[in-house]
């Protein structure tokens, strides 16, 4: 395990008791926000046709839905996903872990199998059932995989949607918009973030899911970013998504982080996930959906970024 690091599923034992511990599951923590507004951009390129999907503003299934895997947690889902014709919807792989909450270690850590059943809490109240098609953390531990920085930062899942639920998906990310393609270039410190998470723990609040953060560097060869945002991302919002200020999907939340950086989360770089889905998922080529809105800043306007601590230091 990472020394001061726990995964965010509500689900998994001690994480609840672990976050309130730190201090963070009060909504309206405060970590030094600035009144620095967030600059407009909108890329309407690399957009998804909309008449492919279901409306963004009433799909039943779109980021941000939260899901229930059978033996593990709930999370927040991140992107939509289609590889072979399949479609897949993403959530972190410790949604499906078995284990204590400090096992954030995926090649060693308790997971639940390929297949596994996973609740898909609908936005439009239904709830549907998807399969857990595939999970990093499955896949590393049949491969033997020995690499420190894969083990303990490649934290990714998809989820795929049943056949017949396809046709109310969208894949636009919440009050953001995009995202637009997959950022491949890291998230340099200081770079501002921006995200949507849904965790039980707001009460449906949907006011409290957006946040607009700051990076505070690559970590794990690239592998992890750090990042920090006025409220930290709790339990329930593991896998969210993280897009950066193009709209590209940087990644997904895996931990909250007591140290080094406390209070700052952990993400897994996408990217590099996919890259490993890929060569190791059995699922073909594994590609990210366009949102079918343009990814724009301007909401974000209203809501504080946090300074955060120095970085670069």
């Amino acid at each position: 395990m990472r020394l001061g690091h726990i995964g965010l599923g509500t689900g998994r034992p001690r994480i609840a008791a672990a976050a309130a511990a730190a201090g963070v599951v009060v909504v309206g923590v405060v970590v030094a926000p600035t009144a620095t507004a967030a600059p407009v951009l909108v890329l309407p390129a690399a957009q998804s046709d909309p008449a492919d999907f279901a409306p963004a503003d009433t799909a039943a299934i779109r980021p941000g839905v939260v899901t229930e895997t059978v033996g593990g947690g709930a999370c927040t889902t991140n992107f939509v996903f289609t590889a072979g014709g399949r479609t897949f919807i993403g959530q972190a792989a410790h949604c499906a872990g078995t284990g204590e909450a400090t096992e954030t270690n995926g090649c060693d850590s308790g997971t639940g199998p390929l297949g596994t059943e996973v609740a898909i809490q609908a936005a439009d109240g239904t709830q549907r059932t998807g399969t857990l098609a595939y999970s990093s953390w499955v896949a590393m531990q049949e491969n033997g995989e020995t690499d420190l920085d894969v083990c303990q930062f490649n934290d990714f899942a998809l989820v795929e949607i049943a056949p017949e639920d396809v046709a109310d998906v969208n894949p636009t990310v919440p009050f953001f918009g995009g995202p637009t393609g997959v950022d491949s270039d890291g998230v340099p410190a200081g770079e501002q973030v921006y995200s949507y998470g849904n965790s039980p723990l707001r009460l449906g609040i949907s006011e409290l899911s957006p946040k607009v953060g700051v990076s505070a560097g690559d970590v794990g060869g690239g592998f992890g970013h750090e990042v920090y945002t006025l409220t930290p991302g709790v339990p329930g919002d593991s896998g969210s998504a993280y897009l950066d200020a193009d709209g590209e999907a940087i990644g997904l939340l895996s931990t909250l982080n007591l140290a080094p950086l406390p209070l700052s989360n952990g993400l897994s770089d996408l990217a590099m996930a996919l890259a490993y889905a890929n060569a190791n998922g059995g699922l073909g080529e594994i590609e990210l959906v366009p949102g079918t809105e343009a990814f724009t800043a301007s909401p974000a306007a209203t809501l504080p970024t946090p300074a955060g601590p120095p970085i670069g230091g």
